[in-house]
């Protein structure tokens, strides 16, 4: 059964640092692209991140040059470090998994989800 587990949320201020991490089971973890998304209230589910099983990295554009996402394949898990938050980021981060090497932007393309962790950033 294959379980991704995110922590690490909370209420930041603007301008402050959050460390998100998302620990997997019951998958081969290194076989798998790993992903981030997140969706605030009324709004669609949103690309952040992903890191390909080649170690490649993509980024929306809205978090580049602010988010890092990090995968340790030792631990099964993946890591968004984000900084200079603002109150923009305030949404539910979702960690994803897929074997998908392509259109990774795309929520459809993965094929097991999180359950999220609440971002909330004050202004």
């Amino acid at each position: 059964q294959v379980q991704l587990v995110e922590s690490g949320g909370g209420l930041v201020q603007a301008g402050g640092s959050l460390r998100l991490s998302c620990a997997a089971s019951g998958l081969p973890f290194s076989s798998y692209t790993m992903g981030w998304f997140r969706q605030a209230p009324g709004k669609e589910r949103e690309f952040v991140a992903c890191i390909r099983q080649s170690g490649g990295i993509l980024y929306g554009d809205s978090v580049k040059g602010r988010f890092t996402i990090s995968g340790d394949n030792a631990k099964n898990t993946v890591y968004l470090q984000m900084n200079s938050l603002k109150p923009e980021d305030t949404a539910a981060y979702f960690c994803a998994a897929t074997r998908a090497t392509f259109l990774l932007q795309r929520p459809t393309r993965y094929e097991y989800w999180g359950q999220g962790t609440q971002v909330t950033v004050s202004s």
